[in-house]
């Protein structure tokens, strides 16, 4: 069977010779593996570049699915290279450990709907900016399925171009300029969702963090009020435009309230069912949704993958599998990108029982 083929029975909720993943690394992660694959880590320059990046890497580990999104323009990539970290959307960076950190936001003194008029969202109008998202589809799309990344869609990319209390203070007192802010950043989400649509992605992959580890960081009323109108919105003209394409979420930690909302707007494929958030049980979660919900994630990242030695990860592996596995709806994944503290023998345990584990056999 094609890992495509895999892919897209699994979220239809259809049995598979093996169950399928999409999982994503750090860039370190992936250095490490490269090396002993005799492989390109292929990190590639756009935000959320951790969720897009070392296709070949995990292809040949077995992932089933290839990600795409718009890169930087060419200016912001000259930049970068020489440590200049500005990006297109007026982030100043600093790297900071593992990653790349925002230390300056172009909207942190917003007051008014002006200043939002005022700022720019990038074009998505540079052909330069889609050449490795087609180039990714030519090369991977026969094979594997194609996942068009549009995480951060509205609530993650507008607190941070404000500052995250800031904005949480501001929307909660209905200030002018975060409607007209959560109003441009919409519209950049529905264009560059549509154009990964008419690149031919099988499945959009939108989401906001909107969970903590024992709750939600906002009330599920104001979520309603606010964010699913919006989603719902989006969802609604993504199938438009091609109704086959299927529309994942992503919120880390427990967001169980939400679920039902998320469902009703038109979500098919949750993501990524955090281990150890309040609420949030794998199993519990594919009894009660099971038959309308296709779950991508589930592997504990927190514990298991880096503390864990690799027995325990094919353990973790098998539960995951015998939870959600059944009639299809289950992409396997750890439930965040696998972070440099996870040694290289998990890894390779994680995929080697995923390509090997059959639960009715």
């Amino acid at each position: 069977m094609l890992p495509k083929q895999r892919f897209l029975q699994a979220l239809n909720h259809q049995e598979t010779d093996r169950v399928p993943t999409y999982t994503t690394l750090t860039p370190q992660v992936a250095e490490e593996l490269a090396l002993g694959l005799g492989v390109d880590t292929e990190p590639v320059l756009a935000r959320m570049s951790q969720r897009i990046s070392h296709a070949e890497v995990l292809t040949k580990l077995g992932n089933d699915a290839v990600a795409i999104r718009p890169t930087w323009p060419a200016d912001v990539q000259d930049r970068w290279k020489r440590g200049v970290l500005i990006d297109d959307f007026g982030f100043v960076c600093r790297r900071v450990g593992y990653y790349t950190e925002i230390v300056e936001r172009p909207l942190s003194s917003a007051a008014s709907r002006e200043d939002i008029e005022r700022f720019q969202a990038p074009g998505l109008d540079d052909p330069e900016i889609w050449k490795w998202a087609k180039e990714q589809i030519e090369t991977y799309g026969d094979q594997f399925a194609i996942i068009g990344n549009l995480e951060t869609t509205i609530f993650e990319l507008c607190w941070n171009l404000v500052g995250l209390e800031k904005f949480l203070i501001d929307l909660q007192q209905e200030e002018e300029y975060v409607f007209a802010l959560l109003d441009k950043i919409q519209a950049y989400s529905l264009s560059c969702g549509l154009k990964m649509i008419e690149l031919g992605v099988d499945m959009i992959w939108t989401g906001d963090d909107f969970g903590t580890q024992t709750g939600m960081l906002l009330s599920p009323n104001l979520w309603r009020s606010v964010f699913k109108p919006r989603m719902a919105y989006l969802f609604e003209s993504f199938k438009k435009a091609n109704p086959e394409v299927k529309i994942a979420y992503h919120s880390d930690g427990s967001i169980t309230p939400i679920i039902p909302d998320l469902i009703e707007i038109g979500m098919e494929v949750l993501n990524p069912i955090q281990p150890g958030a309040r609420g949030i049980d794998l199993g519990a979660l594919k009894s009660e949704y099971g038959e309308v919900l296709a779950f991508f994630g589930g592997v504990d990242e927190q514990e298991v993958l880096p503390f864990g030695d690799a027995r325990r990860v094919r353990e973790e592996v098998r539960l995951r599998i015998d939870q959600a596995a059944t009639n299809g709806g289950f992409i396997i994944a750890p439930a965040h990108n696998i972070q440099p503290d996870t040694p290289l023998e998990n890894v390779y345990a994680f995929f080697g029982e995923i390509d090997t584990y059959r639960p009715h056999s």
